[in-house]
């Protein structure tokens, strides 16, 4: 005796079901014409109210037109609805006024789920576009942008119509088990296989998104330094202070603590210095006063100048001033030290030096050596 597994799909005469949906619909248009004519008037209205709706969200994309804001969004979302998803929920909602015999009840539910869901799925992938533009609105063009946002395109799309898929599949009675867990196996061993590559993408869209530097930005991170060229999907590409060309890793990148000093609101310099332990006493009382002068008489705020401690070659000073901008122009740090010399020079005040003082002992007569007898 042997055993005949199910088919997976059953045996379906599809001549026979054409003659069975045409015959029960000329039955059906004649028994009830008036219902039907008054359900496709009341199925014309909702056409047109939905088309209604759809011409406000085109309206709503050109109120937001040049800039990725949440009108755009919602309006690009609602003018994406299809005129066979339309058409299939005013049929939905008239099918049962009109009475429609059960094969055309199942026919018009089977398509308006598929319709359904795949119209959610576009409306979705359209908002998430339109939520990733409104977050890179603004973004500079070379910073790989356009091929992330194609990535990311592609990616949404593939997942949301695989999931509109599978939902059509398993409301038509199709068994999506297996299914599901091959497409999961299926994306566990793809991204395990692609870890690196997917690791510097996420990265990438990281920088995109989260903006920590952009083209031109000179930018520090561990020990390195250089002006930022490209920002490419895998790779990051700097311009060093000796002109050499430093490609970095997207994900090592944003391992490291980021200093972008381009960016900075101000910047800030200190001088050191010392005087010797002969300094009289009101020198040193007027001392911060006169640091004061000479930085606020070149146009810069003093955050500190003053006796910092003792130190073996004498009295530890330094003076700390911040720029008016974001950096200094390039003869503020010699116009400040110009300005402190004339200062010193005036009161007479001298600056410590590293010296050395040898001290010898005093001569001893040598004993003299005596002879042997």
């Amino acid at each position: 005796m042997t055993n005949k597994s199910a088919p997976l799909l059953p045996d379906v005469d599809l001549r026979t079901q054409t003659e069975t949906l045409i015959n029960d619909s000329w039955a059906w248009a004649h028994s009830h014409w008036l219902n039907i004519l008054i359900a496709t008037g009341i199925a014309v209205v909702i056409v047109l109210g939905l088309h209604s709706a759809r011409a406000w969200g085109l309206r709503l994309c050109k109120r937001g037109e040049g800039v990725a804001n949440w009108y755009s969004i919602l309006g690009r979302a609602v003018a994406k609805t299809s005129n066979f998803f339309i058409l299939m929920i005013a049929l939905r909602l008239v099918s049962g006024y009109a009475g429609a015999p059960p094969m055309v009840e199942s026919t018009v539910r089977f398509l308006f789920t598929i319709a359904a869901v795949f119209q959610a799925a576009i409306w979705v992938r359209e908002v998430i576009f339109g939520l990733v533009e409104h977050r890179t609105h603004g973004a500079d063009a070379g910073t790989g942008l356009a091929s992330a946002l194609g990535i990311i395109r592609l990616l949404v799309s593939i997942v949301l119509f695989a999931i509109a898929l599978v939902m059509v599949l398993s409301n038509l009675g199709v068994n999506v088990t297996g299914l599901v867990a091959g497409l999961g196996i299926g994306g566990i061993a793809i991204g395990l296989a692609a870890q690196g590559i997917f690791g510097d993408l996420i990265a990438a869209l990281s920088i995109i998104f989260d903006r920590p530097f952009r083209l031109g930005d000179n930018i520090k991170f561990g020990s390195s330094e250089g002006v930022v060229e490209q920002i490419g999907l895998k790779s990051t590409r700097l311009r060093g202070a000796a002109g050499e060309l430093r490609i970095v890793s997207n994900r090592k990148l944003l391992d490291n603590e980021i200093l972008n000093t381009t960016d900075r609101t101000r910047n800030r310099f200190k001088f050191i210095f010392n005087l010797g332990y002969d300094t009289p006493p009101e020198v040193v009382d007027t001392l911060p006063r006169l640091l004061r002068e000479a930085v606020e008489g070149e146009g810069y705020k003093l955050n500190h100048g003053g006796l910092t401690g003792f130190s073996a070659s004498g009295l530890d000073y330094d003076v700390e001033f911040e720029s008016n901008d974001r950096d200094f122009p390039p003869e503020a740090r010699d116009k400040v030290a110009a300005a402190i010399l004339a200062r010193f020079r005036e009161h007479k005040i001298t600056f410590a030096y590293p010296t050395q003082l040898n001290l010898l002992a005093p001569e001893r007569p040598v004993p003299p050596i005596e002879k042997e007898e």
